[in-house]
């Protein structure tokens, strides 16, 4: 299968760059406080949204944009199936998360990354005609598994050096015992951290540069 990203290129990681992937955004509830979080702290992400979302909420979609991040293709509609698609059925969830994307934020998304991370050989000449490069993570924190603030943020930050890439989730999925988003009980430390480490947060896109 073809080339997929793991941590940030050799010369973004010489920059001490690392990226916040958030994945399976944009929600009405969980999104908008994520963006204040990081304006708060000037940290700029990578948002692997899912198109049928984006359809409902298509002013969260802009707005992730307006504020510096980058909308990133995580398919249309996130099957749990998705591995398990043939070529047909994994172009047209690719290229119609390509034309809604397209469509809301007047921007191409650039990178995919798949459900839960699984593909098949099928996706990579897709990928290729669509332009799209795959990205995965460095950094897995389990927020949607685990359920406690302490644990996830241990993982991340065990993993937080130059070049990481950290995942975790928008939404109501990820919560902590207390019904707190994970997301948004996590983030405060992990800037801390990287912030002492002299690290930047940067789009993917701009670790390409």
């Amino acid at each position: 299968m073809g080339a997929n990203w793991t941590q940030l290129p050799t010369a973004a990681t010489a920059r001490n760059e690392v990226a916040l992937t958030i994945d399976d955004g944009p929600d009405p509830d969980i999104t908008p406080k994520v963006l204040d979080l990081l304006a708060h702290h000037g940290v700029q992400a990578s948002f692997f949204c899912i198109g049928e979302k984006a359809l409902r909420y298509p002013e969260l979609c802009r707005e992730i944009v307006r504020r510096g991040h980058a909308v990133e293709n995580h398919t249309q509609h996130h099957r749990h199936n998705f591995s398990l698609l043939g070529m047909g059925g994994i172009r047209r969830e690719l290229q119609a998360a390509q034309d809604t994307f397209s469509a809301i934020t007047g921007q191409r998304p650039v990178f995919f990354r798949a459900p839960a991370g699984l593909r098949n050989p099928f996706l990579d000449p897709v990928l290729k005609h669509l332009g799209l490069q795959l990205v995965s993570w460095s950094v897995r924190a389990f927020d949607t598994r685990l359920g406690s603030e302490t644990q996830v943020r241990d993982k991340l930050l065990r993993g937080l050096r130059p070049g990481a890439i950290l995942l975790l989730h928008d939404g109501h999925a990820a919560r902590t015992s207390t019904g707190e988003a994970v997301i948004l009980a996590v983030l405060p430390a992990l800037f801390e951290a990287a912030t002492l480490a002299r690290l930047r947060f940067v789009t993917l896109r701009h670790a390409l540069l």
